[in-house]
């Protein structure tokens, strides 16, 4: 599956087929979190939740190419991340973009 930021994909003929998106809301445990707040006292990279919405956004993605893979598509076009926080310590990440089929 080909995945794009792009609206279009150079030589190709795409053919619309939908939205496709998908999500997951991940935390860290109590341990990464308590570990996360000393960090932010002292400065530097918060590598747990680094590590979380890392793997956040390729769940994420893989849940929104097999959605595109159920319509047929070839590819994704317009590929767009979001995120939100849900509660201290965990966050929602959204993959959505618009599935086509090659022409």
């Amino acid at each position: 599956m080909l995945l794009t930021t792009t609206e279009q994909i150079t030589g190709k003929e795409l053919e619309i087929l939908g939205l496709v998106k998908g999500a997951t809301i991940q935390s860290k445990h109590i341990g990464k979190d308590l570990g996360a707040g000393f960090k932010s006292i002292v400065g530097g990279e918060l590598t747990g939740y680094t590590e979380m919405m890392e793997e956040a956004r390729e769940v994420a993605t893989k849940r929104m190419v097999k959605e595109a893979e159920a319509l047929g598509a070839d590819a994704i076009v317009s590929l767009h991340f979001s995120t939100s926080a849900i509660l201290q310590g965990a966050a929602e990440v959204m993959a959505y973009g618009t599935a086509v089929r090659f022409q």
